[in-house]
């Protein structure tokens, strides 16, 4: 697999704006994910010492996403305090997705649980999403 990412400057369009990058974002996915499969390949089934990095991974990144939701409940009387905290909850959720990505793809996880597993982060996302949007409604006077 040949892997590259350009350097050179490229003009692209977002929400009908032209803005210079240093990086072809899309690219620089693409080429996060070509490396990840070969994380993969190199980490086979049988790979104890990966599996269990993952799983910790894993394990680390959700427990991080309850962990921040509730510090941040706790500072609902600051609103700055409050959305950092649902920020970090919401980036921690991000995180989760991609491990369990990480995992269906290395074959540790089945497919269909990886894809329910992924839904109910994406609906956890949304509700963080909207309480960091409408965080004075839920901050204490």
């Amino acid at each position: 697999v040949g892997l590259h990412i350009k350097s050179q400057r490229r003009s692209c369009r977002i929400a009908g704006k032209t803005s210079n990058l240093s990086l072809n974002v899309v690219e620089s996915i693409h080429n996060v994910k070509c490396l990840s499969a070969i994380g993969c390949v190199c980490c086979r089934r049988d790979n104890v010492e990966e599996r269990y990095s993952l799983t910790d991974q894993i394990r680390r990144s959700s427990r991080s996403v309850c962990a921040n939701f509730a510090e941040g409940w706790r500072k609902r009387r600051y609103q700055a305090a409050f959305t950092a905290k649902l920020n970090d909850s919401e980036a921690e959720a991000a995180e989760t997705q991609i491990w369990i990505t990480f995992a269906v793809k290395c074959n540790y996880l089945d497919v269909t649980l990886g894809r329910e597993i992924y839904a109910t982060y994406n609906q956890i996302l949304g509700g963080l999403v909207k309480m960091i949007n409408n965080s004075s409604i839920w901050t204490l006077k």
